[in-house]
């Protein structure tokens, strides 16, 4: 019976120690072949501003194939799952979900609308989310939502304020045309906010832009109200259109602030080179910021960008365009955030990345070089790179006004 017992004994920790050693040699072979870490991207590719839905995604692409090919996260890979939504949110909410189906640990994100409605289920889901809207109101009641850079609303009110800083004469008469969305809508309330803090200016009108083809009886209208400024906060088309009526009209200002026309000035999705290519002559002295580092400004990231571009076969418009840049960078910090959670031995989980994202601050602040200032989030603040610039179209080219700033009288309205 002893020795039976023994034999018994014997086999049970044979047993034990085959597999522990069948376990060891699974993690072994799965760090050979590596760990695929699933996200998801659902955005307008088609449809309703799709002028920057398109090349964001191909820059989203890019760098995580660039990510992949460099084996920046040794054997592990990213994979990017990328659906087109055509910019409507019950498309965006099922692929959403298809996302959710396949495992996903970081979610990106597009429209203001559909941000909007699903932020309470990324809160309840607890998934890390970075959208290509820069919507204060995402912000409202949410703990997961990251903004890329600074809102529209920043951006908006720091135009105003260069608006009135630079203005001669009487108070300073401005106009303000949106997309007819929650995208375009967002910031405006955020400036008569500003306003009523003390900003020495006048809003007239705020025109929604229908798809109308001809600007002419608006922009007429401004004109008779003594308008002598455009705040434009949509996308490229609506205002490369805007632009080239009042060109054809004679009342473009030449120069900032000029009398009797109106100068024109725009937030993110308004400008860039697409608007170049989109408006041509008619672009010149728009006024324009972003968060972002163009490719008319010559230095490393631009060089970075158009070798990213070329490497994935991109055409000229893509390789150029501030979308591009704008999808590479939602890509670097998806891909950094892992990458730290990586180098701490942590597992690549939804939570160990929503921490990550948290501690990117301080020291741990990161410069991805797509950017005009670093990308920090907190608990208190989860809007990414607070540093802005502006820009102006001269000769055809956007070229940088100034050096980075931060809007005054947004930190008084918060």
């Amino acid at each position: 019976m002893k020795k039976g017992k023994k034999f018994l004994v014997v086999v049970f920790l044979t047993l034990i120690a085959c597999a522990f050693l069948l376990n060891a040699c699974a993690k072994k072979e799965e760090e050979k072949e590596g760990v695929v870490y699933k996200l998801g991207l659902s955005l307008a590719i088609t449809g309703p501003t799709s002028d920057a839905g398109n090349p964001y995604s191909k820059g989203v692409e890019d760098y995580f194939n660039y990510v992949n090919d460099t084996k920046m996260l040794g054997n592990d890979t990213i994979e990017c799952i990328i659906k087109d939504d055509q910019y409507k949110t019950d498309i965006t909410k099922r692929n959403f979900e298809d996302f959710l189906s396949n495992g996903i640990v970081l979610y990106l994100n597009y429209s203001t609308g559909s941000t909007l409605a699903l932020k309470k289920d990324f809160d309840e889901e607890k998934i890390p989310t970075i959208p290509a809207s820069f919507h204060a109101g995402n912000l409202v009641d949410s703990s997961y939502i990251f903004l890329p850079i600074a809102s529209y609303s920043e951006q908006t009110v720091g135009l105003a304020e260069y608006v009135v800083n630079n203005h001669q004469g009487d108070m300073a008469k401005v106009a303000m045309f949106i997309h007819p969305s929650a995208f375009g809508r967002g910031p405006v309330e955020d400036l008569q906010k500003a306003v009523e803090a003390g900003l020495k200016m006048d809003i007239i009108e705020v025109v929604e832009h229908g798809k109308d083809l001809d600007n002419t009886a608006m922009l007429q209208r401004l004109l008779s109200k003594n308008v002598q400024y455009v705040i434009c906060h949509t996308v490229q088309s609506p205002v490369a259109t805007l632009l080239t009526d009042a060109e054809r009209l004679g009342i473009a200002a030449k120069s900032f602030g000029e009398s009797g026309k109106l100068t024109f000035l725009g937030v993110h999705y308004t400008g860039g080179n697409d608007l170049i290519a989109l408006a041509g002559a008619a672009s010149e002295s728009f006024l324009w910021t972003t968060s972002y580092v163009l490719t008319s400004e010559p230095g490393k990231w631009t060089d970075k960008q158009l070798d990213l571009a070329k490497k994935y076969n991109r055409d000229d418009k893509t390789a150029n365009s501030h979308n591009y840049t704008n999808g590479i960078m939602v890509a670097q910090v998806a891909a950094e955030v892992i990458l730290r959670a990586k180098d701490k031995g942590l597992e690549i989980t939804r939570d160990n990345l929503y921490k990550e994202l948290l501690a990117m601050n301080g020291g741990n602040a990161f410069e991805p070089g797509s950017t005009v200032g670093p990308v920090t989030y907190s608990e208190t603040d989860r809007a990414g790179v607070d540093q802005l610039q502006l820009y102006v179209v001269k000769d055809g080219v956007f070229t940088a006004v100034g050096s980075t700033f931060q809007s005054e009288y947004i930190k008084k309205i918060k």
